[in-house]
């Protein structure tokens, strides 16, 4: 991790717990946000205008929240507005990095090797994890925004004027329900299998497993329309589907979230297949880049061994 803006300690998973074992996620310090007439947004400061060309997205093809980003990115039409670099999905001693892997890009700003060393730039005194995703404003050279749901709301809204779009991720009148859905399914699911794979004690990691499961319930048995909120596909959808396309593959073994897969939940699975199967969100899957990405974690996996595919999560990637 980076202190005060120096690479000091090794990548772990984990870079917190509390008294009972429970991993504690770190908070995103980069709120700034992208607004069509520079003003500022709900957090941060203003200053980011919407601009084609002006702003660069960094992510990680096996993290989910990076891939809400880039889901966003597709659904709005943002591809020719907003470059993307890809970092290599294996973890290293410094965490994420660029290039050596298929897929991967280089940093195509400042030649850097390490996400962190971004992290140095935008802010000499940073201190704690390099995380993805990254939005950095090209023409400032310095960084936007590192909190995913923000990224996701300002791709919905922020370059309207330059590419128009009939889809509204965050439409208003659903805006409660998303963020009463959106901060339970990220305690219990989204964030839940991460408290169960980097649990650091017994209670803590049944705590999470029961969450995580209560959570898939729920959303099985209220799942009646082709989307959690009817036949509108929302921001919720993708907060949901990002965790689900990687729960056989990596979740369910190495997090050890093992008492049932996704294809024991039929409704899940369908509405699984059938966000998969909206234009542009496939390319935004490598299950490639999730499975050596999550088994590259030495503390979960110290062999380093990479399992193949499940034929079913195969099956429906090929379709």
């Amino acid at each position: 991790m980076l202190f005060e803006g120096k690479w000091v300690e090794n990548w772990q998973p984990v870079q917190k717990a509390d008294e009972k074992g429970r991993f504690v996620r770190q908070v995103s310090s980069f709120r700034n946000w992208i607004t069509p007439d520079r003003r500022p947004g709900p957090t941060g400061e203003g200053g980011f205008p919407a601009e084609a060309g002006r702003y660069r997205l960094y992510v990680a093809l096996i993290c989910p929240w990076a891939s809400r980003t880039l889901i966003a990115r597709k659904l709005k039409g943002l591809e020719d507005l907003i470059p993307v670099t890809v970092v290599n999905p294996t973890l290293t001693d410094q965490g994420w990095s660029f290039g050596g892997y298929p897929g991967a890009d280089e940093d195509p700003r400042f030649g850097a090797r390490y996400m962190h060393e971004l992290y140095s730039r935008a802010d000499p005194k940073f201190t704690g994890r390099a995380t993805v995703p990254v939005l950095w404003d090209t023409k400032q050279d310095i960084m936007v925004n590192n909190e995913s749901a923000d990224i996701l709301r300002m791709f919905d809204t922020a370059f309207e004027h330059l590419a128009p779009s009939d889809l509204r991720l965050y439409p208003e009148d659903l805006a409660a329900e998303i963020d009463g859905l959106g901060a339970r399914m990220y305690g219990l699911l989204n964030n839940g299998v991460y408290k169960a794979g980097f649990a650091s004690s017994q209670e803590a990691y049944e705590e999470a497993v029961d969450g995580v499961f209560a959570m898939l319930d729920e959303l099985e048995s209220s799942l009646t329309g082709d989307f959690l909120f009817g036949d509108r596909l929302t921001e919720i959808d993708i907060r949901a589907f990002v965790t689900l396309i990687r729960f056989d593959a990596a979740y369910h073994g190495l997090f050890k979230t093992n008492r049932r897969q996704i294809r024991d939940y039929p409704r899940l699975s369908a509405y699984m297949e059938r966000i998969l199967q909206i234009p542009g969100v496939r390319a935004t899957v490598d299950m490639d880049h999730i499975l050596h990405g999550y088994y590259s974690i030495k503390a979960l996996n110290p062999q380093g061994i990479v399992p193949e595919i499940p034929d079913h999560v195969a099956t429906l990637l090929r379709v």
